[in-house]
């Protein structure tokens, strides 16, 4: 099975992400250029949150604030769960599936190197079924 390590591997490890005194717009106009679904909130290098479209969906649209004047902090998960790069996919699946998150920041001595969402999961998962076949195949026509 594969690890996370393997995936940030593949996907690249650019992290994108914001400061907590930025605006909520600030915010959204990154994730639509980037067309991601969240960001990691850093001070320096420290994790402080995260920030999602569906903590802009729920604490601003929802409520009829402002996107101008809300800062990120103000909407942003401040409780992260986060992966270690020796986590598998299915460790990971199984964390974003029971806790109903689709986004996972990777952490290794404290620092963040890399944001995995539950697409990258379920392709890892999909590739490593389609080689499971093709070996499975191979192996029947001998």
């Amino acid at each position: 099975m594969k690890l996370v390590t393997h995936l940030l591997d593949t996907k690249g490890r650019d992290i994108i992400s914001i400061t907590e005194d930025a605006s909520v717009l600030d915010a959204i106009t990154i994730m639509a250029e980037r067309s991601i679904g969240s960001l990691p909130v850093m001070h320096g290098d420290e994790l402080r949150g995260i920030v999602t479209e569906r903590d802009y969906a729920r604490k601003v649209i929802v409520k009829g604030r402002s996107s101008k004047s809300t800062l990120v902090k103000e909407i942003m998960t401040a409780d992260v769960l986060t992966a270690s790069p020796d986590q598998t996919v299915n460790e990971c699946m199984t964390v974003m599936s029971e806790r109903r998150i689709r986004h996972l920041p990777v952490v290794e001595d404290g620092k963040v190197i890399g944001l995995i969402s539950i697409g990258d999961l379920v392709q890892a998962i999909i590739s490593d079924q389609q080689a499971e076949i093709q070996h499975l195949e191979q192996y029947i026509s001998g």
